[in-house]
């Protein structure tokens, strides 16, 4: 997908409450940013904020993080957020590569929404479902594993089947068609667009001990 460049983004990003700048700061700790010791989530590219915002407005006793590393991408979600009180979101402009450096042992709950397919074989290490991402997870969860994710793409969902039951997790609950099943669900932006043109959304919910 080609991002186009947004006048004044990272000006804009910068000057927002919710960003984190100086994350890696926090890393083992991210409770003293919330004032409080409840569960901890992040969404690893977060896009527009759809999502994560829509979570962050449910379920007002947990706190929530979303991640991206556009600029362009991230203004949206920072452009929604102006005017809005939520004391439980948090933003952070990142490279989901370097996860292992900003959390410790503090994360209940991983989404990944969509994700890049990285469809070549080559860019496996890409995806944020390979075995070189699930890895880095490991030492971010507090406890048990929790990993949501959801698709449009068939091969990468069959692909990320695998690689997560490869490395030990268990499957809780699955869809192949998201939005015909009876599961609570806040969509993404690009959700909303693929479920209008009529695409399935694949859907899975997995955790490791």
């Amino acid at each position: 997908m080609r991002l186009r460049n947004v006048k004044d983004a990272n000006i804009k990003i910068a000057a927002s409450s919710y960003i984190i700048k100086d994350y890696e700061d926090y890393k083992g700790n991210y409770k003293s940013i919330f004032n409080n010791d409840n569960k901890l989530c992040i969404e690893i590219g977060m896009g527009k904020g759809d999502f994560i915002i829509g979570m962050a407005w449910n379920n007002p006793n947990i706190n929530f993080i979303g991640i991206e590393k556009y600029d362009s991408v991230m203004v949206r979600a920072v452009e929604k957020l102006e005017g809005v009180d939520l004391k439980n979101l948090k933003l952070i402009k990142m490279d989901a590569e370097y996860i292992e450096n900003v959390f410790d042992k503090e994360i209940d709950t991983i989404y990944l929404n969509f994700s890049d397919p990285w469809p070549k074989d080559r860019h496996e290490k890409r995806r944020l479902t390979s075995s070189n991402f699930l890895k880095k997870y490991d030492n971010l969860f507090k406890g048990t594993k929790h990993i949501i994710f959801k698709t449009d793409n068939r091969k990468l969902f069959e692909y990320s089947i695998k690689s997560l039951t490869d490395y030990g997790y268990k499957i809780n609950n699955v869809s192949f068609d998201l939005h015909s099943d009876d599961i609570p669900n806040v969509e993404t932006e690009y959700e909303k667009r693929f479920s209008n043109l009529g695409y399935p959304i694949y859907m899975m919910d997995i955790m490791k001990n």
